[in-house]
């Protein structure tokens, strides 16, 4: 593995674990008087980001890029946050540095990561060729 790949890999598991910690601190520690209930609460901001956990912790780089959509979710509860509750703008913005940097690395790896293992999306021309040519009846050329 490349260096620039094992280090976006330590900063997407580094700010991973540091958003999962700050999620349940946030939630559980520094506000801990709200409306909703502990179960709800868990199953609403924990259990989401505990989902990519097994993928991540193995380094496959498809769980990288998915990883992403999962970080949408809190990138926008922080934006929410710090313009519709004022008194945790502190917290959002921990929340939305921390996103940042997960995107930041989980989309790299799975981009590098990707590179040296070979996968990736073909490109439509090469796939029109090879259809092309497999209906005119001629083999498409080796690789």
């Amino acid at each position: 593995m490349n260096l620039s790949t094992q280090f976006y890999r330590k900063l997407a598991l580094v700010s991973y674990v540091l958003l999962t910690i700050w999620i349940v601190v946030w939630h559980f520690f520094l506000t801990p008087d709200k409306a909703t209930s502990h179960l709800f609460t868990l199953l609403l901001w924990v259990l989401p980001i505990l989902l990519p956990a097994k993928g991540l912790i193995a380094g496959k780089p498809y769980t990288y890029a998915w990883t992403n959509f999962v970080v949408m979710y809190y990138l926008l509860h922080g934006l929410t946050s710090i313009y519709a509750v004022k008194a945790e703008w502190f917290y959002a913005l921990i929340e939305i540095i921390l996103c940042c940097t997960l995107f930041t690395g989980c989309s790299f790896y799975a981009r590098l990561r990707g590179k040296e293992l070979g996968l990736g999306i073909r490109k439509l021309k090469e796939e029109l060729q090879e259809e092309k040519q497999a209906f005119e009846g001629n083999p498409p050329p080796r690789k």
